[in-house]
């Protein structure tokens, strides 16, 4: 077997002299992990004030390709449109958006686990077995708490949640960098 054929996707799909862009995001991600946890305020209000600022240039470049590429223009319309006011709501109103989008992307992950749940809920009565309904059951209690919880346990599900899957994604994308630059 050649290493082309045991390359996984992942690896496949990054050239191999350009590991080292694997090895930032994962340094990155392990960063913004751990300034999550260790100055949450202060982080939170940052990141989603990157958030607003990506949000406003995306709409603007989806506004601008409408001049280019009339493909799909009512959907580009839309975002390119949503995604300035969205962009400019957040860059306004830092303070306000670090305690909204957390919430909101609670709510959510909410609404999401619960009809995730259901799902499961449902294909295990339908001969998947019991995992599956064991693990509908977890999601719907998960939304049906994550709905529930105070905005403080809501948000701090949310940012502590998200510190955890960038020192992790941080990790196996350093692990993964190492890896292309090996192949």
């Amino acid at each position: 077997m050649t290493t082309a054929e045991a390359a996984s996707p992942m690896e496949a799909s990054v050239p191999s002299n350009r590991w080292w862009i694997l090895l930032l995001e994962g340094i990155a991600g392990i960063i913004i992990g751990i300034l999550l946890f260790t100055d949450t305020e202060q982080t939170v209000f940052t990141l989603v004030l990157f958030l607003g600022i990506w949000w406003f240039i995306g709409g603007i470049i989806d506004l601008v390709t409408l001049f280019f590429n009339r493909q799909q223009w009512g959907w580009r319309l839309f975002t390119g449109i949503l995604g300035i006011i969205a962009g400019l709501i957040l860059i306004r109103h830092p303070v306000w958006s670090a305690f909204l989008v957390p919430a909101t992307l609670a709510w959510v992950l909410a609404i999401f686990g619960i009809v995730i749940g259901i799902m499961g809920l449902i294909r295990a009565f339908q001969g998947e077995g019991w995992g599956t309904g064991i693990l509908g059951v977890i999601s719907i209690v998960f939304g049906l708490w994550l709905l529930g919880a105070d905005l403080g346990m809501q948000i701090a599900v949310i940012v502590y949640g998200a510190a955890i899957w960038a020192i992790i994604g941080g990790i196996v994308a350093i692990i993964w960098a190492f890896r292309v630059r090996s192949a």
